[in-house]
């Protein structure tokens, strides 16, 4: 796995943050496994997990698997007019047909969330052995799927997953995937370095439930300014259509802006996967599953229009 002072990339540099370029020195990459070293010893996942709170494996999913995947949803998109031919370049129109053509935005979004190819990545078997190679027991994947459509200046704020879904297992791990390679400039994954092992932190948010106590799920403080008080790094790396990042429950991370040229989108989705014996989240699980206040699908912000995205901007 890498070294915790990897030698930044020229190209990564090129990240910005609410819009704002990281301060030098502040700037660091994910730490990462190979695919082979992690078939061959799967207990570096496990221990890369436990000491960084993440672990990017490099190829750890079959390339063309997930490129499909991408036309797949794509393709979805291009059918209500919100992205143009061709579909594999992901490229905005700033218009949309979806609330014409689909009156039921949850309804569409759950179609698109639930397609073969994508379900193929999201919920195969390559995943899944990852999973429990960290887990150290076999594991099952949440059947709800968030996935992500970030148009051109865009990001997540920071925040913790473990507010969002601690019902069930308290051993429940995040897969990001990029769907298609993610540069710098297109918004990848951000991470406070470190901040799974900020307890003063941990500990106000551990046991939260944004449904049961009506609190906002993103932290409140911008990722810059919380890093710099801590003295800590920001964690990002650039990703190739078959990479995937597994992290835990208390590791605050977010996004970088998308300032890719050309209106092109950033595609990638979320996936929790849990320890098949443990108990379950009520909202993830189903057919359909509830979601946040029963809304499902609905309540993803991936069941507005791309257009409607677009031009809030």
């Amino acid at each position: 796995m890498t070294a915790m002072k990897t030698p930044v990339p020229d190209d990564l540099r090129a990240v910005r943050v609410a819009g704002r370029a990281i301060p030098d020195g502040m700037l660091g990459t994910l730490h990462e496994v190979d695919a082979a070293v992690a078939r061959a010893a799967p207990a570096t996942l496990a221990a890369c997990l436990a000491r960084h709170g993440h672990v990017l494996v490099r190829g750890g999913l079959d390339r063309r698997a997930v490129r499909a995947a991408r036309e797949e949803v794509f393709a979805r998109l291009a059918a209500v007019g919100e992205i143009a031919q061709p579909v594999a370049d992901g490229v905005a129109t700033g218009t949309s047909r979806r609330a014409e053509l689909h009156p039921d935005a949850g309804a569409f979004w759950r179609g698109v969330c639930e397609g073969p190819r994508l379900r193929a990545v999201s919920h195969g078997a390559r995943l899944g052995a990852l999973a429990a190679a960290i887990l150290g027991r076999p594991a099952i994947p949440f059947d709800f799927l968030w996935l992500r459509t970030m148009v051109g200046g865009r990001a997540s704020p920071l925040h913790f997953d473990h507010v969002y879904m601690n019902r069930g297992s308290p051993d429940v791990l995040t897969a990001w995937i990029p769907l298609g390679d993610v540069p710098p400039e297109a918004g990848p994954i951000l991470f406070v370095e470190g901040s799974n092992r900020f307890e003063d932190v941990v500990s106000r948010y551990r046991g939260l439930d944004v449904d049961r106590d009506a609190m906002p799920g993103s932290f409140p403080e911008d990722a810059i300014g919380f890093a710099s008080a801590r003295g800590a790094r920001l964690l990002t790396s650039s990703f190739a259509a078959g990479d995937v990042l597994l992290f835990d429950m208390f590791s605050l991370h977010g996004s970088c802006d998308n300032v890719m040229e050309g209106d092109r989108v950033r595609l990638s989705c979320d996936v929790r996967w849990q320890p098949a014996a443990d108990a379950r989240d009520e909202r993830w699980f189903g057919d359909p599953p509830p979601g946040h206040g029963g809304r499902g699908y609905g309540g993803l912000n991936g069941a507005r229009p791309l257009g409607e995205a677009y031009a809030a901007r």
